[in-house]
C-alpha cells in the first residue's frame, strides 16, 4: 500500500489552487486529469498489496477475508475521493488533492488492519513510512506535527493497549518470499519518492528560472518603446536623472541632444504610416550601431528622440551627433521609396552645474528648434 499516500504527488506543485481563488478551465481540466491519475496510482497500489496478502493467505499466515478487505478499503477510499474531484468538491479547497484527511484514513486503514491481522502487521507499519513520505511532500508544519501525533497516539494504543503480536511472518518458503516482496517494494516506493522529490525540485527551480526570466522580460518591454526598440519617454528620462546626478557627485561632462526626423509628417502623408513606421525603426537602428555603450538613446515623443551621452563635452557631442547625421542621411532609402530621403536635425547641450533636467532639455530643445528653423538637416549647440 506504500503509494496509498500519494495524493501528494502534483507534478505542479507551484500551481494556484483552490480557496478563492478561480482557476481557468484548462488548469481545472488538467488538475482534473492528475487526479485520476494519481488515485489510479493508489488503487494499484492497493492491488498490489492486496496480491502480496493473498501470498500470506496461501501461506496459511492470514484468513482469506484480509486481502480482498484490505484491498476493498483502498479502494473506496480512491472511489469516494474521485466522487468529490469529479463533482468539483476539492476544488472548493485551498488543497484540491485533500492530503490530510487522506493521510488520515490511510492512517486509520494501516492501524486498524494491523490490529486485525497482527500476524502480519509489519506490511501495514512498514508502509505508513512511506505514506507520510508522500505526505511531507505537501503538508506544513503544523499538519505534519498533527499527523505524527495522531500515528503516535495510534500506535501507543495498538503497542500498549493491546496485546497483540506484531509479527514478521517468515516460518516458511510462502512468507519468506511475500515478507520479502513487502520489504521490496516498500524500499522500492520509498527511493521513487527520492526520486519525484528530486524531480519535482528540479521542475520548481526550472520553473523559477523561467518565471524569473519572463519578468525580466516583463520589465524590458515596460522600458522600451514598441515601434523602435529604444528605451520609451519614461525610462530614458529615467536614466537622464541618474546620469545628471552622477555627473553632479563625480563632476563630469554630460550632454544631451534631442534629435527629431525632418518633415516625418510629410514622409506618412507622402508614403503612409506603415512605411513611416519602418522609417523610425531603421532610423533607430542607425543609431544603436553608431553610438558608444555607455549612451543612452530613447523615443522622446513622436518623431523626436533623446540621446544621453555621459563623460561627453559639447564639442564632442556637437561632433558625436554630426556624424550620426551624415551616417543617416548617407543611408540608401530607396528600398522604401525610389524617391526618399531621410535626414534628421539635432539640438546639443552639456550639463551646467546643478541645472535641472527640466532647464537641461529645455536648452537642447531651443537648439533643436533654432536647426529646424535654419532649414534642417544640421547641428545646433546651445
Amino acid at each position: 500500500m506504500g503509494s496509498t499516500a500519494s495524493p501528494t504527488l502534483d507534478p505542479i506543485a507551484a500551481e494556484p489552487e483552490g480557496g478563492g481563488f478561480k482557476a481557468p478551465a484548462k488548469v481545472l481540466l488538467r488538475r482534473v486529469k492528475q487526479r485520476r491519475q494519481v488515485q489510479i496510482m493508489i488503487a494499484a497500489s492497493y492491488l498490489v498489496d492486496g496480491l502480496i496478502l493473498l501470498l500470506y493467505v496461501h501461506a496459511g499466515s492470514i484468513p482469506l477475508a484480509i486481502a480482498p478487505a484490505f484491498a476493498a478499503a483502498g479502494w473506496l477510499n480512491v472511489a469516494a475521493y474521485l466522487v468529490l474531484s469529479e463533482t468539483g468538491f476539492t476544488e472548493r479547497h485551498k488543497d484540491h488533492y485533500l492530503v490530510v484527511p487522506q493521510l488520515f484514513i490511510n492512517l486509520g486503514i494501516m492501524l486498524v488492519f494491523t490490529y486485525i491481522a497482527p500476524e502480519v502487521g509489519v506490511m501495514f507499519l512498514c508502509t505508513l513510512f512511506v505514506v507520510f513520505n508522500f505526505g511531507s511532500l505537501r503538508t506544513t508544519v503544523w499538519q505534519t506535527a498533527t499527523l505524527w501525533t495522531a500515528t503516535a497516539a495510534g500506535l501507543a494504543v495498538l503497542f500498549l493497549l493491546t496485546d497483540k503480536p506484531i509479527g514478521l511472518p517468515h516460518d516458511n518458503p510462502t512468507e519468506r518470499l511475500a515478507t520479502m516482496l513487502m520489504f521490496a517494494f516498500t524500499i522500492g516506493r520509498c527511493m521513487f519518492l527520492g526520486l519525484f522529490s528530486n524531480s519535482m525540485r528540479q521542475s520548481l527551480y526550472q520553473s523559477g528560472q523561467k518565471l524569473k526570466e519572463a519578468y525580466r522580460r516583463i520589465e524590458e518591454l515596460a522600458e522600451l518603446d514598441e515601434l523602435t526598440g529604444s528605451f520609451n519617454r519614461r525610462c530614458v528620462m529615467r536614466l537622464l536623472e541618474e546620469e545628471i546626478a552622477r555627473a553632479g557627485r563625480a563632476g563630469s561632462p554630460c550632454s544631451i541632444a534631442l534629435i527629431d526626423v525632418d518633415h516625418f509628417k510629410r514622409i506618412n502623408d507622402s508614403f503612409g504610416h506603415p512605411t513611416g513606421d519602418e522609417v523610425l525603426r531603421a532610423f533607430a537602428i542607425t543609431m544603436f550601431a553608431n553610438i558608444r555603450g555607455i549612451d543612452r538613446f530613447g523615443r522622446y515623443g513622436g518623431e523626436e528622440f533623446l540621446l544621453v551621452l555621459p563623460d561627453t563635452t559639447e564639442e564632442s557631442a556637437a561632433r558625436m551627433l554630426d556624424r550620426l547625421r551624415t551616417i543617416v542621411a548617407g543611408l540608401d532609402w530607396s528600398a522604401f521609396s525610389p524617391t526618399m530621403q531621410v535626414t534628421i536635425s539635432a539640438g546639443v547641450s552639456t550639463l551646467r552645474q546643478k541645472e535641472s533636467s527640466e532647464s537641461f532639455l529645455a536648452r537642447a530643445d531651443r537648439a533643436l528648434y533654432a536647426s529646424k528653423a535654419q532649414g534642417r538637416n544640421r547641428i545646433t549647440s546651445a
